[in-house]
């Protein structure tokens, strides 16, 4: 295990690939930790640097009091980069991660290249809509609204999985006030403005059966950024890199190739 200790913060990260090779940086979604891209990084190719982390209040990393600011959220995926090193990355973001890439982009374009907003926007939902879960997460737990989370991230098909079980698992084991958190920095994240000032390769990825970020949400984020190409994945929700991980592969692959990084 691999620990930062950035002052307030103390991420838990991985390296995995090529300690030479171009970075690219993975940043997961509300409610789960680096396990969310163990499929899909097999499949990438070789000569790469793969760098993953849990983001405050997830997984190993420490959680700060409650609430969270997205600004907190760049913050340390910027100074785990300065601690490791890491210029000129492919920043992989998924869902709230993927707000954090945007941010990051905005403030640091030395440390992102190009960019990939899979399962995500400019701003998701409305801040009335993440404190009335904040306040429901707070009183009564993770558990209640376990199922309508898994209807939101994943197919039909899925669901009816026996795989299901240890996403939900993930979800409910997650900490309360790490996820509280988290969601506090989702309320107060507009980025409509800043993103729509970016130049740069940036790709975005959507499941055509997301419901927590519908393909058109993603498809209007990705295109406030000039050139940008965007990607459906049919039969996956919120997190297709768990569902469909040889096609996401494949896309985050020729996008890669795409823009020289491999």
């Amino acid at each position: 295990m691999q620990f930062a200790d950035l002052g307030e913060i103390r991420l838990h990260y991985q390296v995995d690939g090529d300690p030479d090779g171009a970075p690219v940086v993975f940043s997961n979604s509300l409610g789960t930790d680096l396990r969310l891209w163990d499929k899909v990084l097999p499949l990438l190719p070789a000569g790469l640097k793969f760098i993953r982390y849990d983001k405050r209040g997830h997984g190993l990393s420490s959680m700060p009091k409650p609430p969270y600011s997205m600004g907190s959220l760049v913050r340390d995926a910027e100074l785990l980069l300065d601690h490791l090193g890491v210029k000129e990355c492919a920043f992989v973001g998924l869902s709230i991660g993927g707000m954090i890439a945007q941010g990051l982009a905005v403030k640091r374009l030395d440390l992102v290249r190009s960019l990939v907003l899979s399962n995500t926007a400019a701003k998701i939902g409305t801040a009335e809509m993440w404190q009335e879960r904040v306040n429901a997460v707070l009183r009564d737990g993770i558990e209640p609204m376990a199922d309508n989370v898994m209807e939101r991230w994943f197919s039909r098909e899925f669901r009816n999985t026996v795989e299901l079980e240890l996403w939900r698992n993930m979800l409910t084991r997650q900490p309360v006030n790490g996820y509280a958190g988290c969601s506090a920095a989702i309320a107060g994240t507009d980025f409509y403005t800043p993103t729509s000032g970016l130049r740069l390769p940036a790709l975005g990825i959507a499941g055509d059966q997301d419901g927590a970020t519908p393909p058109d949400v993603v498809k209007e984020t990705i295109d406030l950024i000039p050139g940008s190409r965007y990607h459906l994945i049919r039969g996956a929700g919120h997190l297709p890199c768990v569902e469909k991980p040889e096609e996401f592969a494949q896309v985050l692959t020729d996008f890669l190739k795409e823009t020289g990084h491999v």
